[in-house]
């Protein structure tokens, strides 16, 4: 691990050389290798969903960790898109001339070495390569045990693309060591990592913020909420839920929790359980939300706080859009939220009193994504309050320096 550390030192050494133009040239190479390369990249996949299907693995990281044709068009797609946004570096956010003459400018630069570990989501590996590589940060990458030969393939196709376009290739480098002990040697690899993001389920994030010595950026689990106010349009809110829950199951700004006014409560669960009925979304509910229809599991306390990653639903039954508004805050990871309603006094006070990184009115939480927000592809959704919140994209893998500009001033 220190190895990899040094190598990524010099690879940030030399991206602090590079124009953008060569950096968009490299991204493009790195694309377009994808592309040519998808079936090597695919047949490795099936490697790893063989060993996943052989270990047990729910359908929903399946899901996660498979790559088709289509997927990696999207990814080289995604790595294009990044490309096509604006260099985050070198941008004057403020300028001051002191009255003794002097000039300090406060300029946005690359945050140096980041280190990310994620588990079963190979697009992370391209998504992370093609952002550091833009914002000028050369990364370190640890992928879970369950993608690594896709992790390999996408990386060494990358790697070869940028090295014809001659660039370091330790701009970008893949720990292939999937141990427990090369994580932990990375938590700790300080002087060499600037920061650490962790992107995975809980436990992966609980053990990075436990156990790292390096800087933390932390990208919460997803239990996210929508809660359909007494008001709602109901074929609205039904639709939304049905979206949000089962577009695609195992991804964090999926629903994992509804919360229904009792005043809608027979009209609203009905139509939303004929809907989730079609996925057979297993729906755990509150005792009052128990006698409105047939087929439902009663939940327990846990489910309110459970990122299922299934097709599994939990159903809180609130009086008031106070009551609902607390509950959402209690069992939050801070992720994404919504509410259906039709008051917009409703809408604004659930926004206001929301502690969450992105808060939705009459919308699938599924927007909560750095394509969708207009940012290329996301390193992560920050659930922390520091340095960045919500969709990481370029901006927030960059820091601040100030450059003072003067003729002779002394103190």
């Amino acid at each position: 691990m220190i190895e990899l550390g040094k190598k990524a030192l010099e690879a940030k050494d030399f991206l602090a050389s590079v124009t953008e133009e060569q950096k968009n040239a490299a991204l493009m190479a790195a694309a377009n290798s994808l592309r040519r390369n998808s079936r090597t990249i695919v047949e490795e996949n099936k490697r790893d969903i063989e060993n996943g299907k052989k270990a047990g693995l729910r359908e929903g990281l399946l899901d996660r960790l498979m790559l088709d044709e289509d997927r990696i068009n999207a990814i080289a797609d995604g790595v294009e898109e990044v490309a096509a946004l604006p260099d985050p570096c070198g941008i004057v956010l403020d300028e001051v001339k002191r009255p003794n003459g002097l000039v300090i400018k406060k300029v946005s630069v690359p945050i140096g070495v980041i280190g990310i570990i994620f588990e079963a989501r190979p697009n992370v590996t391209a998504d992370a390569a093609a952002l550091c590589l833009k914002s000028s940060n050369a990364v370190i990458l640890r992928g879970g045990k369950e993608a690594i030969n896709s992790n390999i393939a996408i990386a060494s196709v990358m790697r070869a693309a940028i090295g014809k376009c001659g660039f370091d290739e330790n701009c970008i480098q893949l720990v292939t060591d999937t141990s427990r002990n090369s994580a932990n040697e990375m938590m700790r690899l300080n002087g060499y990592l600037d920061c650490l993001i962790p992107r995975g389920g809980k436990n992966l994030i609980k053990s990075v913020l436990e156990n790292a010595t390096v800087p933390v950026i932390e990208t919460g689990s997803g239990n996210c909420h929508i809660y359909v106010d007494c008001n709602a349009d109901i074929d609205m809110a039904a639709k939304i839920i049905f979206n949000a829950k089962t577009q695609r199951i195992g991804v964090c700004n999926a629903c994992e929790s509804l919360v229904i006014n009792a005043a809608i409560l027979d009209r609203a669960l009905p139509k939303i359980k004929e809907l989730l009925d079609k996925k057979n979304v297993e729906i755990r509910a509150d005792e009052r939300a128990m006698q409105v229809c047939d087929g439902l599991v009663p939940a327990t306390e846990e489910d309110f706080s459970t990122e299922y990653l299934d097709y599994i639903i939990s159903v809180k039954t609130v009086d008031t859009l106070d009551e609902a508004i607390k509950h959402i805050n209690k069992n939050s990871t801070r992720h994404s939220e919504a509410i259906i309603t039709s008051d917009a006094s409703h809408a604004e006070e659930f926004m206001r009193r929301i502690d969450s990184s992105s808060v939705y009115v009459n919308a699938s939480t599924r927007f909560t994504d750095g394509g969708e927000f207009g940012l290329g592809a996301e390193i992560g959704i920050s659930t922390q309050k520091l340095h960045a919140r919500g969709p990481m994209g370029l901006r927030e893998l960059t820091t601040t320096k100030y450059k003072i500009y003067g003729n002779g001033q002394i103190r």
